[in-house]
């Protein structure tokens, strides 16, 4: 039996407030056995941890600050987040990164509260877990100063260029696939860039509840994605990449145990 990991899962959404645990059962029952619980502020630690604590047989889980809440990181922050991370032993730092697609935050404040996470994560000796949306020049220009000290990073939610996957591949990172890939419409180019990822390098994802797969069958009336559709994510992946669905599936489960071990 394969087996699944989904290292995006934003399982503290209020949209999974009423049947979590149905959700995550739904997951095994279709071979995704392991999830990283991702944080999106600081506000959200305490209720990520309760859901690992819940689930520390299949949970994994990250501590940080998404960039659309960089406007909450202040001179404060990285004292705070470094308490959190001693007192609750995360598995990663983030979402931590940049998103010019929406300035939710100011230029100034994003460019400030990814800086000290990544010095965070070199602190506490651990992964990245990276967020970059119509971003990349920044993104590489602060990302590279620390290229010697990270130890491990990955890129989630990969959806851009092939130039910005070299860059990312050529600083050692981890590449994370939604499904937006399932999208052929208006994704030419992402579909046939994916075939150049070294599959040692390449993890999966559903970044539930959000980014439900668009060539879906039988999607859900409330149009909530979960980790139980990750492998029919898996299944486009691999067809895209021109592997078997066990290799795949066997090479991005190890290389997500390895990653947050």
């Amino acid at each position: 039996m394969i087996n699944l990991f989904d290292i995006a899962c934003n399982f503290s959404s209020d949209r999974f407030d009423n049947d979590l645990n149905e959700v995550i059962q739904r997951a095994k029952n279709n071979n995704v056995t392991k999830f990283l619980v991702v944080s999106a502020s600081l506000k959200d630690t305490e209720k990520v941890y309760r859901i690992y604590q819940d689930n520390k047989d299949s949970c994994f889980f990250t501590i940080g600050v998404h960039p659309h809440h960089a406007n909450e990181f202040d001179s404060s922050s990285s004292a705070e987040m470094i308490k959190l991370i001693n007192k609750y032993k995360p598995h990663s730092v983030g979402e931590t990164g940049l998103d010019f697609f929406r300035n939710i935050s100011s230029y100034e404040e994003q460019l400030y509260a990814f800086d000290e996470q990544i010095k965070i994560a070199i602190e506490t000796n651990l992964p990245l877990f990276l967020h970059q949306r119509d971003a990349h020049e920044d993104f590489m220009k602060i990302i590279s100063k620390y290229k010697k000290d990270i130890s491990k990073a990955v890129v989630h939610c990969f959806t851009g260029t092939q130039k910005e996957l070299d860059d990312y591949l050529e600083m050692g990172f981890h590449i994370g696939l939604t499904g937006w890939i399932c999208d052929e419409r208006r994704n030419v180019d992402l579909r046939k860039s994916l075939i150049n990822i070294p599959i040692e390098k390449l993890m999966i994802e559903t970044d539930c509840p959000y980014l439900i797969p668009r060539n879906l069958n039988d999607k859900p009336k409330n149009n909530r994605n979960e980790p139980s559709y990750l492998p029919h994510i898996a299944s486009e992946i691999a067809s895209l990449v021109r592997i078997d669905i066990n290799e795949l599936a066997n090479a991005t489960f190890q290389n997500s145990m390895n990653f947050f071990k």
